[in-house]
Order: C-alpha cells, then structure tokens, then sequence
C-alpha cells in the first residue's frame, strides 16, 4: 500500500475505510472486521458517526485473532462540533479513546470550523450555535495541539477547512495540521486548496470520493448528477477493464490525496484497496480534469442562513 508521508514524518496509508453511515446495527464492526482481514490498515472514524464502539470491537476482535498489531494501524477519529472549547477537547478525545478501545489515536481532526453548544449535538435554531468569536478556531486548534503533546492523538488536523481558515490557524499557532481532509473528487477536485496545502505542507484526505449516493436527503439536490455515472469515467473504466469506482480512487491517489471510500460489501472493499495498483495514462488524467462543475455532494446547508452566524461563502471561500 502507498504511504504519505505527513509533515510531522509519520506515514499515512494512501486508501482507507471511510465509516460514515455505516449505521445498522453490526454494519460497521461487520466492514471494520472485514476491511482488516483483506489489508485495509488505514481506518476513519468520527464521534458523530455512532458507530466508533463497533469499530472499536472490531480492531480489538482483530488483533487479538492475529490480522494485524496496533502498530500496523492507522486510525483517525474527529472532534464534533459541540466540543469546540478547550476544556471539552480533552473530554472528547477521551471518550472517542475509551469507544474505539485504544490508548492513543494516530489522526485527531477538528470536524468542522464550525461550533456547537454543548448540549446541541445538531442545530435547531440560532441558539444551538456558538459563534467564532465566542469560540475562536485558535482555541481549538490550541487544544488539539495539545492532545498531541500528551501523546493522545500522534498527528492532529482538521476537515471542511478552506485554505483562509487553515492560514488563520496557522498564524495563530505557527503549526500547520498535518492533514485537512475535505470532499474531493472529478466534480470538485479543489484546486486552489489543493495548490495552498501543497505550499504549505498540508495533506489533503478526500472524502466522498464516490458521491456519497447513499448520504442523507437533506444533503441531496434534485438536480446532481452522480460521478458514478459519468460517461468519461465509465470509458476510462472500460480502457482499464475496471470499474468507475477503482478510477475514481486511483485518481485521488494519483494526484497525490489519501481517499477513504465507505463499504460494508466485502467484493467492493476489496475493489476498492486494489485501486492502488491502477494507473491511470497522462490522458485519462487530462480528461479527468475536464470534469469539473463546482459540485459539492456535502454542504450542510441547515447550518448556514438566518438563524446561523454561519454562512455558505464563509465555509467554502
């Protein structure tokens, strides 16, 4: 498996299992179980997900059984958007430790540069928020800082950041995150943050790189068009004798990205893993450029407007 390596030296696997709605009941110790036995060393887990006890079960079920040591292993989780202010960050971590049943984590990312309430796990109104100045992302990013020193999270980062609150961090701390991981894919290949974190040795972990077909309605618009179902892809697949999903994962690991796609199927995780030995010409990668419309299949839009201090083009700008 290709490794990157982060600008704090340690080595990240370049394809790994993304956990997100993996939600019935068994689903995800059941993928974690499996992904580990087929060679998957690289797994992503949230608080928000629900699911980091039976991801937990799992990596201990495996290495007990001998599939791989923690060593071997690289497991992120994410801080969730209620637990912004430092004294909770601790808090927080701890109690992702304590589900996943380990002792330290190798990534630890701040969600999102958005904040909660402590007793809000999603927003309702205006009251379920807490602004930027109540919480400065400088705190938070301070407290992350600080998980690493205690040697609770080995690497720390952080997720859905555009490159001017990565740059606001930054100055805050002199500290870059070792990995800002956002939705990345042919429809929103991000180039201007690409072009930033690479300045800024910042790598970039790209989630959703399949379109998240299976993500919530709420996250759906009537009008988007699947990447799956792209014509270019499918050609591309049918140049390769491969599928469209395994070109859309040796895209990302070809530009240089990490990718986490989600499965529970065992035929897909093993797919989707070998996608690391697909090689995709200097064409298919020049077509793939083409492709792009500003497409985001994950904008949470419930959390910008009116009753938010939070706003679309202050997410993403």
């Amino acid at each position: 498996m290709k490794t990157i390596v982060l600008n704090d030296g340690r080595k990240l696997p370049a394809i790994g299992l993304g956990t997100w709605k993996s939600t019935e009941e068994g689903e995800a110790y059941q993928a974690v179980r499996k992904a580990l036995d087929i060679g998957y060393r690289h797994i992503d887990c949230a608080h928000i997900y629900g699911n980091e006890a039976e991801i937990g079960r799992a990596i201990s079920d495996s290495i007990s059984d001998g599939i791989c040591s923690r060593d071997d292993l690289w497991i992120t989780s994410k801080l969730w958007n209620n637990s912004h202010e430092s004294e909770r960050v601790l808090e927080a971590c701890k109690f992702t430790l304590e589900q996943l049943n380990l002792d330290y984590l190798d990534l630890y990312l701040m969600h999102w540069p958005i904040a909660f309430r402590s007793d809000v796990m999603a927003p309702e109104n205006a009251n379920g928020f807490l602004s930027l100045e109540d919480v400065p992302l400088s705190e938070t990013w301070g407290a992350l800082l600080s998980l690493q020193e205690k040697g609770l999270s080995r690497s720390v980062g952080v997720s859905n950041f555009s490159a001017r609150r990565l740059q606001e961090i930054i100055d805050s701390s002199g500290c870059a995150p070792a990995v800002n991981q956002v939705e990345l894919h042919p429809f929103l290949p991000q180039r201007e943050l690409f072009d930033f974190c690479q300045k800024q040795n910042i790598h970039l972990t790209a989630y959703s790189p399949l379109g998240s077909n299976d993500r919530p309605d709420v996250l759906k618009r009537p009008d988007e068009k699947p990447i799956l179902d792209n014509d270019t892809i499918a050609a591309i697949a049918n140049e390769h004798q491969t599928t469209p999903a395994r070109v859309l994962i040796a895209w990302a690991v070809q530009r240089g990205t990490s990718v986490i796609p989600k499965s529970t199927n065992a035929e897909r995780l093993a797919e989707n893993l070998s996608a690391s030995q697909l090689v995709l010409t200097e064409t298919n990668m020049k077509q793939i450029s083409q492709l792009e419309t500003g497409l985001r299949y994950v904008n949470p839009v419930m959390w910008f407007g009116e009753e938010s201090p939070y706003n679309e083009k202050d997410q993403w700008d």
